[in-house]
């Protein structure tokens, strides 16, 4: 069996929170595909479904972020799962709002999350990191992660969810690159075109067609014309300008 965790923090007060990315991703992955309503387990919520032919479980820890390993290390014990069974979806200060890192291992980044899981669990277990951007300067981090999403975010933030919802049975079977392949292709942007060129200007002025050198125009003028001396031609020319040597 699988275990996918979403983090964040429980209460209405912080649900649209950036902190609370994780919870967000597990709902649009229950809602997508059918999982069970959430019941209470392991001092969290879980949802119970199927990704990929194998079966899933959903857990939302209700701890507080600071003791997620709490609710996570009871559902891996009860279920004697490994950190290799592990999937945890969360917020992620050092990537670009939108962007998505998969790796297994690694630091915490000073997550307290993760610090959390890793004192329950170890620390071989499969990271979805959700980029929520950095606020330029530490003193600012508390009150970025735990503020809501601006309005702006949505532009982003629900392509994001709905990519990680449809192609999580590629992360369940793990096909780390076909999932990161499907995300970008899903919410990459688009090469720009280039501009095509003006036909006028804002008076309706058409640009002037591009004028001839004045040494070409000098060499065309400078050619003699080249009069006929002989036939119908040459005769009505004498008659007209009488003979010249």
């Amino acid at each position: 069996m699988l275990l996918i965790v979403g983090l964040g923090n429980p209460g209405p007060q912080y649900a649209r929170n950036r902190h609370n990315v994780g919870f967000m991703a597990a709902d649009a992955i229950a809602r997508r595909h059918s999982f069970s309503g959430f019941s209470k387990k392991f001092r969290g919520e879980i949802a119970e479904g199927t990704l990929a032919g194998d079966k899933v479980l959903l857990l939302k820890p209700m701890t507080f972020m600071n003791l997620s390993g709490d609710s996570v290390g009871e559902a891996m014990r009860f279920y004697k799962l490994s950190p290799a069974d592990i999937i945890v979806m969360h917020d992620e200060l050092d990537l670009a709002p939108g962007k998505l890192k998969l790796k297994t291992g690694g630091g915490n980044g000073g997550h307290n999350g993760l610090k959390s899981i890793d004192a329950h669990c170890g620390k071989d277990y499969k990271r979805l990191r959700i980029g929520i951007g950095h606020p330029g300067h530490k003193d600012r981090v508390n009150p970025h992660v735990l503020g809501d999403f601006a309005k702006s975010d949505q532009e982003w933030l629900q392509p994001l969810l709905d990519a990680i919802a449809d192609h999580a049975d590629l992360i369940a079977s793990g096909d780390d690159a076909g999932f990161l392949n499907k995300f970008a292709m899903v919410t990459g942007t688009a090469t720009p075109k280039p501009a095509k060129p003006a036909k006028a200007d804002a008076a309706g002025t058409k640009p002037a067609p591009t004028a001839k050198s004045h040494i070409r125009q000098a060499h065309n003028s400078a050619q003699p014309k080249i009069l006929p001396t002989s036939g119908p031609m040459a005769d009505m020319l004498k008659k007209l300008f009488g003979n010249k040597d």
